[in-house]
């Protein structure tokens, strides 16, 4: 009786997600075929308008999860090579349609220098699994906190914190949770203490991530556009990022942990830590600590000291883990390529506003320059923290980072009073971060909640307090070293 229930939900879910489908790709098609003066837009092309109706059908497939994400993604980079290329389907070219794009360029996405940034934080983290360096660093770095329980939390907090900054943060919590099995023993089970240490994970994880810029994709996106020399150009790297999220990371973590400590506070005082966990010694353990350690000293020194960038730097762990085999082709299958899909597909999106010409024709005919720049700040902030409390912060990101650039390149110097655009694309990657109100915001909140130990309302409580505060003052940070040109 259990398992019919269980098919006719299935059946029930899937037939859901196929009228969704069927329902875009009808105002797909209806966007794709409407009379080019319908969009206020002067002098709009065919190419331009179906660039348009590919925007529509991939956000409205992110919102509504009718097909996977990296399904998304795959199908746009697919629709744009054949209906918008210079390789593009003969019914699709004629004379007079507007500039059709390279599609080499299209495919080069799923390439892309920040993808392979991307790619590198995932082996750091398979390789630091492997060898049991993160069962290592966690077991030695949670040491000099004691026993207290308050100061066990701020921990786990800030060691959560740091290791999501390199490692994915979903890796990241699913691991700090396997740390916290023999605490939970120590711990009586109707108090507040084993919640308190759960819901610290996700929030270390969320935030954590917002501190490098291979901490979290929302981040990658961002700094693409903020860095990309045919548009803003601005030479942010590794160090610059860090060198004012790292801090306001510290700071959050600190917060949070009053925050927590408010809302669940522990009945026992003292706890008895023991972090278990396999570590390999031997010569492999020495590649990948070795590796670690130049790998990030090279992020954080400057190019014009090394004469390296920070997307070639990630090349040296992937080409010294692969030859040393310490990462197999088998670990290549533990990487999560579908988020890596998903991140390409929103580079393609960018490419097509941008190669088509479509930002240019944006930018000349809506006034974006009359528009209050506290408006765009405030309206994109609000709108990606409220999208990715219930859709990826990855496709929030890539929604919305191409469209604001184009924004902000309208608005011109009018945004310096809020410190420029880097103001706008950062705050879009900390609104991403700091969306955690439910267990379905991101991976790291998912996994916490099911370990049974944390109510949807007790996620709600923590997410939101920490969320929002964190958010308001990402933004405050960003305007006063906005202000100084810190990264301008």
């Amino acid at each position: 009786m259990a398992e019919e229930k269980s098919n006719a939900l299935t059946s029930h879910i899937e037939m859901k997600k196929l009228w969704e489908l069927l329902g875009i790709l009808v105002v797909t098609a209806i966007v794709w075929n409407l009379p080019t003066s319908s969009f206020g837009i002067d002098g709009l092309t065919i190419v331009q308008q179906r660039i348009i109706a590919i925007f529509v059908f991939a956000t409205l497939s992110w919102l509504t999860e009718c097909i996977p994400a990296w399904a998304t993604s795959l199908s746009i980079m697919t629709i744009m090579c054949v209906t918008v290329s210079q390789n593009a389907f003969g019914i699709f070219k004629h004379d007079g349609i507007g500039k059709l794009l390279d599609s080499k360029e299209i495919m080069a996405s799923f390439a892309d220098p920040i993808i392979m940034l991307f790619l590198a934080g995932f082996i750091l983290a398979i390789a630091a699994s492997k060898s049991g360096l993160d069962t290592l660093l966690a077991r030695n770095l949670i040491r000099p906190f004691g026993q207290k329980s308050e100061n066990v939390l701020l921990g786990f907090l800030l060691i959560t914190g740091l290791f999501s900054m390199f490692i994915s943060n979903t890796a990241t919590a699913a691991l700090m949770l396997t740390f916290l099995a023999p605490v939970f023993a120590a711990l009586p089970a109707n108090g507040k203490g084993r919640i308190a240490l759960t819901m610290s994970i996700p929030v270390a994880a969320n935030l954590g991530g917002m501190g490098t810029p291979i901490g979290t994709p929302p981040n990658l996106i961002a700094l693409k556009y903020l860095n990309d020399p045919a548009g803003l150009n601005m030479n942010i790297d590794f160090v610059h990022w860090m060198a004012f999220m790292a801090p306001l990371v510290i700071i959050l973590m600190l917060l949070s942990w009053r925050i927590i400590l408010h809302f669940f506070p522990f009945t026992q005082k003292t706890i008895h830590l023991q972090i278990n966990g396999e570590v390999h010694r031997g010569w492999r353990m020495w590649v990948v600590i070795i590796t670690f350690a130049i790998t990030i000293l090279l992020w954080v020194i400057p190019k014009d000291v090394t004469g390296i960038d920070t997307n070639t730097v990630s090349m040296i762990p992937m080409g010294i883990f692969a030859i040393t085999g310490v990462i197999t082709a088998k670990d290549l299958q533990e990487i999560n390529w579908s988020v890596i899909w998903m991140v390409a597909g929103g580079f393609a999106i960018g490419l097509g506003m941008n190669g088509s010409g479509l930002a240019d024709a944006a930018i000349e005919s809506i006034p974006f320059g009359s528009w209050s720049p506290i408006a765009i700040l405030a309206i994109s902030g609000l709108i990606c923290y409220f999208l990715s409390n219930f859709i990826s912060n990855t496709a929030t990101a890539a929604l919305l980072v191409p469209i604001l650039a184009v924004v902000c390149r309208g608005m011109g110097d009018k945004l310096d009073g809020l410190g420029g655009t880097s103001t706008i694309l950062i705050g879009i990657a900390i609104a991403a971060s700091t969306a955690m109100c439910l267990p379905i915001s991101t991976p790291p909140n998912a996994i916490a909640y099911s370990t049974g130990l944390v109510k949807q309302n007790d996620m709600l409580k923590v997410g939101l307090t920490c969320g929002l505060i964190s958010l308001i003052l990402g933004y405050i940070l960003l305007y006063f070293i906005g202000e100084i040109h810190f990264i301008g």
